[in-house]
């Protein structure tokens, strides 16, 4: 991928952290960005490409970024990036369910349990929307199958953030969850129960209260990834 450092994954550790090998074979710690569980995720020797700052102050210069696993599916590592990604398509049209809105204020706050959202989306004469953007990288077994599931560990944080899109939909305005697909061997989103049971009822009831619900699907290539396509959301 241009722009990027390609290594060898060692492992994971601390949640935060990385081992890798360079292409010189100098082995590095470098940054994880990711606070879940990245199940199925991390390969013992798989090629992961690294982005690099010239910060200073930062204590590890490289971040894992993107991985192939050894079926040759691609993953994007940093669930950060995911807003990114979302914030492009949804200016450039390609999120068909949020078009016609030209104001997007990203981070705001909001709800009764001291949220944030990702984006509010504007436009005079429209119901504001309040979309929330999670980031899905886990693809069960049988892989061939294509099933993505969200989240991939227990989320607190997520179920809290049904309550408050269930509250903002209630109260008339729209309320939507955008899962951003991560991985290119997932064809298609479903609530993983068998993780987070509770998450999976949030889900089921915040949709019964008005919550859309959509996935969309990164393209990984020679360059920066995009979301290109929507992918079915099945309960």
């Amino acid at each position: 991928m241009k722009g990027y450092i390609k290594a060898r994954l060692i492992r994971r550790h601390k949640r935060f952290l990385a081992d890798v090998y360079l292409q010189n074979g100098t082995r590095i710690t470098v940054h994880c960005p990711n606070t879940g569980s990245m199940r199925n995720c991390l390969e013992h020797g798989a090629s992961v490409w690294l982005s690099h700052s010239s910060n200073p102050g930062r204590k590890y210069q490289y971040t894992l970024e993107f991985l192939q696993t050894k079926r040759g599916h691609y993953i994007g590592l940093n669930s950060g990036r995911a807003n990114k990604l979302v914030s492009d398509a949804i200016r450039s049209g390609v999120i068909k369910e949020l078009r016609g809105y030209s104001y997007l204020k990203p981070e705001v706050k909001y709800g009764v349990e001291n949220s944030r959202i990702d984006f509010v989306l504007s436009e005079k004469g429209r119901r504001d929307c309040y979309v929330e953007v999670k980031s899905v990288t886990l693809l069960e077994s049988p892989f061939t199958r294509g099933e993505g599931y969200f989240p991939d560990s227990v989320s607190i944080r997520g179920q809290k953030h049904l309550r408050e899109l269930s509250t903002i939909a209630l109260g008339g305005a729209r309320a939507l969850l955008l899962f951003c697909v991560q991985h290119s061997g997932i064809r298609r989103v479903r609530s993983a129960d068998h993780i987070d049971s509770a998450y999976g009822e949030s889900l089921r009831t915040a949709i019964e209260a008005g919550v859309e619900v959509v996935a969309y699907k990164t393209r990984f290539g020679s360059s920066h990834p995009r979301i290109w396509r929507p992918i079915p959301f099945e309960q």
